[in-house]
């Protein structure tokens, strides 16, 4: 069963999980090779693309002006932290059975790191993390575009360009959007130090810093697990593994830092001039990321089109959990940056993946992008208002044939199929409005039931295994999944539904795909694998305000324990000279801000320091009272039972077994 442990300390669980080495040996191990139908599939997939065509091949090559000096980046403990020398397997030229030919393409194009040159006094850094940062000389020194992931992979990056065109100051650093591929390894490239004296800008869009923090607290234990098995971090690289994540090889699993922006961008056709470099920005929201921009450098003819524009089709909702993106806005922006920059663009760059050079072809990239995420937006309401369903939608939904065939708009990142059922959940929800699925049963339940009526587990077990030589893998994988949720116990079902998604993950063109069907695949062999697990990042979790930690308190709240228990307790932070009231009634946390009541079982009189040093495990509530860092007036027994009412969220969860 999945439940929460319950735990005193309120922690954010939010952060990166690290399998260990005997786990990823046992992966290696279990892996099997492809099935004559899974040999076939990916033939044919040779067969339907333009593999001669080499064009992107020498724009990911083009400008290259040093590979990383050493392709192992680790912390100052000597923990590894990005690895790109584990996918020397890429260097086979032909795809392997064990993996979807356009894949395998797309592996090997991610593959291309070093410091490029994109045009004069622009560069990018590219293949040191998940993606790319972007180097714009000034007068005097450099604007550094999106910092990577983590402060170990960023720092690399610079000292890779201040290797081969001089070390110079940083004079600003720009967060393109919300997502902490793009701002966490600031750290490492920026002292904060220049950041408060003014020497170094820091600029964002609107939104930014509430859209960082809070994206991935509310949800961040289901979502840090879920990525598990978005980017394959249980599985070896390799063939029979993870090759690749589709914007790039993987996430680097460095320190992850944050510092606030200083000059927030808050409408489209804002300018500005920094070092001598004219930037025009186009806000971008609710697209991509929550908080999106892209920038336009018109001395240059650059257009950074962020991550709206990329070599894959990405995702209206990823399956590691987000909330579902707005297809119609992000063609809407795309179109909009066709109107005002494409007849003065003659570069296309963006924060993954390589550039697009040559005014025609960087706006015909534009228009097909905006094409495809209209396309996808317009059919799936058609479809829906026909009468499909969600469920019925994402398979049959295909891209126009012109556009199916161009490498920018296949299914790397995210697909067609779950795209369609992201519009559709936007607009409709998860109900197809069948009285049947309205209310089910529980899946052990319903599992146990489908069971009994196929006629035991031997039986559909011996007519899945029929299936399975047919290589009819969807259907056993999911005539599996009720033999296991029926009884988890039963090793001989887990392996053959093992059998089956693991042929269907060496189908995928999809690298999230492949990740997903190979990480099941593992754990329904050898089960949840045991992670070495960390809190969210501190600069993430310090950079919280006040009502965003009492929200995420709510989310921690067991509602059932906290059945007919009323608690009123007052909060005065002095240090940042904000009060609160924070009341527990009908199992519900709810604050008023700037408010204190007399009527209050308690009054808690502490720090902000203070309050962040205990999410960050570093002290204890009890140990900073009796310290007299926090001062209680009142019943101090009332926050204790408050804190034994929180669960706390290890993130290690089942998910293809009860």
């Amino acid at each position: 069963m999945r439940r929460p442990r319950s735990c005193a300390a309120f922690i954010l669980a939010c952060g990166a999980a690290l399998l260990g080495l005997s786990a990823l040996a046992a992966a290696a191990d279990t892996a099997k090779d492809a099935q004559p139908a899974t040999q076939q599939a990916n033939a044919a997939v040779l067969q339907e693309l333009n593999f001669a065509d080499r064009e992107d091949f020498e724009d990911a090559q083009r400008g290259l002006i040093a590979a990383p000096a050493d392709a192992v980046i680790k912390d100052g403990n000597g923990q590894e932290v990005w690895n790109l020398q584990a996918y020397e397997f890429l260097k086979q030229a032909t795809a392997p059975a064990t993996v979807n030919p356009s894949l395998w393409r797309q592996a090997q194009l991610n593959m291309n790191a070093g410091l490029f040159k994109v045009v004069d006094r622009i560069y990018q850094v590219r293949g040191l993390d998940m993606s790319n940062m972007t180097i714009v000389e000034g007068s005097k020194g450099v604007i550094l575009i999106d910092p990577l992931i983590s402060a170990e992979t960023a720092r690399a990056a610079l000292d890779l360009y201040f290797q081969r065109r001089g070390k110079r100051p940083v004079a600003a650093v720009i967060y393109t959007h919300s997502h902490v591929d793009h701002f966490g390894g600031v750290k490492g490239v920026v002292d904060e130090s220049a950041v408060k004296a003014g020497k170094v800008k820091i600029l964002a869009p609107e939104r930014f810093l509430e859209a960082a923090v809070s994206e991935n607290v509310a949800a961040g234990a289901a979502m840090g697990r879920r990525s598990q098995y978005w980017y394959g971090i249980a599985l070896p690289k390799g063939e029979r593994g993870q090759v690749d994540a589709g914007l790039g090889k993987g996430a680097s699993v460095g320190r992850i830092t944050l510092l606030a922006p200083t000059d927030t961008i808050t409408k489209t056709g804002a300018k500005r001039t920094i070092d001598g470099v004219q930037m025009i920005f186009q806000m971008s929201p609710d697209t991509e990321a929550p908080a999106e921009m892209m920038v336009y450098f018109p001395q240059f003819k650059v257009f950074d089109s962020a991550e709206l524009a990329c070599h894959t089709l990405h995702n209206i909702l990823t399956l590691r959990g987000a909330q579902v993106r707005d297809a119609s806005k992000w063609a809407h922006y795309l179109n909009e940056a066709i109107a005002m920059y494409g007849d003065r663009t003659d570069v296309l760059i963006a924060q993954h993946h390589w550039p697009r050079w040559g005014h025609d072809r960087v706006v015909t990239f534009l228009k097909d992008q905006r094409d495809m995420y209209k396309y996808i937006h317009d059919q799936t309401l058609r479809l829906a208002n026909e009468g499909y369903t969600m469920g019925e939608i994402g398979p049959l939904l295909t891209l126009p044939s012109r556009l199916a065939r161009q490498w920018y708009a296949r299914n790397y990142y995210g697909t067609t199929n779950h795209d369609a059922k992201a519009v559709y959940q936007k607009y409709i929800g998860w109900y197809d409005m069948n009285p049947a699925n309205l209310n089910p049963l529980p899946p052990e339940e319903s599992a146990k039931k489908y069971v009994e009526y196929m006629g035991g587990a031997p039986a559909v077990m011996g007519k899945a295994r029929e299936d399975f030589a047919k290589g009819e893998y969807r259907w056993v994988a999911q005539a599996m999944n009720q033999v296991v949720f029926a009884d988890p116990g039963n090793q001989e079902a887990r392996n053959l539904q093992a059998d089956a998604l693991e042929q269907l993950g060496y189908q995928a063109e999809a690298a999230t795909w492949r990740n997903n069907y190979l990480t099941a695949a593992y754990e329904l062999r050898n089960g949840v694998p045991a992670v070495r697990g960390g809190t969210g990042s501190p600069d993430v979790i310090t950079a919280m305000t006040i009502p965003m930690f009492f929200d995420f308190l709510g989310v921690q709240l067991n509602g059932p324990k906290a059945d007919g228990k009323v608690i009123v307790l007052n909060w005065n932070f002095t240090d940042i000279r904000e009060t609160y009231v924070l009341n527990l009634e009908n199992s519900a946390l709810t604050y008023i801000a700037n408010r204190q009541v007399p009527n209050a079982d308690a009054t808690l009189t502490l720090t902000r320091a203070t309050l962040d040093a205990i999410t960050l495990r570093q002290t204890a509530f009890d140990k900073e009272i009796a310290a007299g860092h926090i001062k209680i007036h009142g019943d101090g027994t009332k926050l204790g039972e408050l804190m034994s009412l929180l669960d706390s969220f290890d993130g290690k969860f089942n998910i293809v077994t009860p």
